[in-house]
């Protein structure tokens, strides 16, 4: 009851700031109502003015995230205030778009000062935003793909090399195509997680059965081993971070999970521009 009363009196907070003029709406002569009138509200969002004013009543109804949207658009939400609407309706908003991300400085020094530790920013499509050096001496240097290769996805089902560089490549790639069938699910229509569905099941057969399959997955910290053409093999720890400012990309830092990785950290580093596949 006292999430209802929260979410009937943001409601009525935001309907009474939009004005008649900002909604598009002729205000017309003696209007004595702060902002929206309930009516005008349930008309701009496509519901009855009944279901409307029981949900400022603090009735106990179930209201769909279709419903929430189009009260956000029609109350001119800010980001915020939409994922606010959303938990007081107990119910998770939609995710926005992916987007072309472009980290912040902040964010770019942070991977960087992780070096000797490999570690990466990717997008929801794991698009690779930024990597430090050891990153580079790690995979090879990003820098050297074009630039719509840049794609971890791509480089696990599609870079032969990468079957030689992954030690145990069924179990990562399964993993990692189960994590992003999660996120594809989650933003269906999106035409950039459309394209490269399309991309990886024409070009690896294994990606085509394993979709076929729906398995889905959230990320897990998991140890991952590499056979390194230089420095044989090497073990990580993964773990994923995100910025609470940055919601479209998330970290990926590495920790070496035994004694012989931690000690080739170095080397790893200096071979970032200089490694033999890059």
């Amino acid at each position: 009851m006292d999430r209802r009363r929260a979410l009937a009196d943001f409601l009525r907070s935001r309907r009474e700031r939009v004005t008649p003029r900002d909604a598009g709406i002729l205000p017309g002569p003696r209007r004595r109502t702060p902002g929206l009138r309930r009516e005008e509200v349930a008309q701009l969002s496509g519901i009855s003015v009944t279901w409307y004013t029981w949900l400022e009543q603090a009735r106990d109804i179930t209201v769909s995230r279709q419903v929430l949207q189009s009260l956000a658009r029609t109350l001119l939400l800010s980001p915020a205030e939409t994922r606010h609407l959303f938990a007081l309706a107990e119910e998770s908003p939609a995710e926005p778009p992916a987007a072309e991300a472009h980290p912040a400085p902040a964010l770019q020094r942070l991977v960087d000062a992780l070096d000797p530790h490999p570690a990466y920013l990717v997008t929801r499509t794991w698009d690779l935003a930024a990597w430090n050096r050891a990153e580079a001496g790690l995979l090879g240097d990003p820098a050297r793909w074009a630039p719509a290769d840049r794609n971890l996805l791509r480089f696990t089902f599609l870079e032969p090399r990468a079957r030689e560089l992954l030690t145990d490549w069924t179990v990562q790639a399964r993993a990692l195509l189960e994590q992003y069938r999660a996120s594809a699910d989650r933003n269906a229509g999106d035409p950039r997680f459309e394209a490269l569905t399309r991309e990886l099941r024409a070009g690896s057969e294994a990606f085509r059965a394993w979709w076929d399959a729906h398995g889905v997955a959230d990320f897990r910290s998991a140890r991952r081993r590499f056979d390194h053409p230089r420095l044989g093999r090497l073990s990580f720890d993964y773990v994923k971070l995100n910025a609470a400012d940055a919601p479209d990309l998330s970290l990926i830092a590495c920790v070496p999970a035994d004694d012989a990785t931690a000690g080739k950290l170095t080397a790893l580093s200096d071979m970032g521009d200089k490694t033999p596949f890059g």
